[in-house]
């Protein structure tokens, strides 16, 4: 059976995690996990993949607001805070409705980053809508790539650093749900995780970008995992590792549980 052994959300897009013990699984994601994106004067998102020092910027959670860290300076928001015009801004092919957050934190933001960027905040559950091609009907997705969540097992990242001459950790990947497995790559074959009354389907192996290769400590762009990744996880135009999966009954999760799927 599949354990929860970590749990993250990313409330910035493309910002570092933050772990936590308890998480309310919503259709369009984590509650507050990737509500708040940059975007550049296009409206569309900005990402490590562009700018690898979002990576250093560390984001707190209190109860009412949102702290974001930098190098010793740090600039805070209240949760619910938007204001101007609607804004409809860009995540790939599919657009979304936001709000800037904040002239003055996307002002703090722009200086630190080296490029005009607005913080801008997802506005509601429904903001934003993801085709599926592969369940041929649409979704409702916060502000991450494609699907809500991402889910790997410990033993997929250790049978990958078995093969790197450097190891990696799991930050690299950006998960949502971490589970626990008895193979590598198990979370591909898994159709469906059950923790408590919150369900969880499995609709496709995630495909890896160079994102990957951004170390997330130091900020810096490598050529590895993806390298090693390529010789053995390539399926067609696509790098497979972690699993994307849709919440299709929200409810509460937490560390330590354990699924009733086998």
């Amino acid at each position: 059976m599949h354990r929860i052994e970590s749990l993250f959300i990313y409330p910035i897009k493309s910002f570092a995690g933050i772990s936590m013990q308890t998480c309310h699984a919503l259709g369009a994601g984590f509650e507050y996990d990737r509500r708040w994106m940059l975007i550049d004067g296009n409206n569309r998102f900005i990402s490590q993949r562009e700018y690898p020092k979002l990576a250093l910027f560390k984001v707190n959670l209190s109860t009412s607001s949102v702290h974001i860290l930098y190098e010793g300076d740090e600039v805070g928001f209240d949760k619910t805070l938007s204001f101007g015009a609607t804004i409809t801004a860009t995540v790939w092919g599919d657009q979304a409705v936001v709000k800037e957050v904040n002239v003055d934190v996307s002002n703090w933001l722009s200086e630190r980053i080296g490029a005009e960027v607005r913080l801008v905040k997802l506005q509601g559950e429904q903001a934003r809508l993801h085709h599926s091609g592969k369940l041929s009907t649409d979704i409702h997705v916060s502000l991450a790539d494609g699907y809500p969540y991402l889910v790997l097992s410990e033993k997929t990242v250790e049978h990958l650093n078995t093969q790197l001459q450097t190891p990696v950790l799991m930050n690299r990947f950006r998960p949502n749900i971490v589970i626990s497995t008895s193979a590598p790559h198990e979370e591909d074959v898994v159709g469906q995780l059950t923790f408590g009354d919150t369900i969880f389907q499995n609709v496709k192996p995630c495909g890896r970008c160079v994102m990957i290769n951004n170390n997330q400590e130091a900020a810096t762009m490598g050529k590895e995992p993806l390298a090693t990744l390529s010789g053995y996880r390539k399926q067609g135009n696509s790098v497979l590792f972690g699993s994307n999966f849709i919440c299709t009954h929200p409810g509460v999760v937490e560390v330590g549980m354990v699924s009733k799927n086998l």
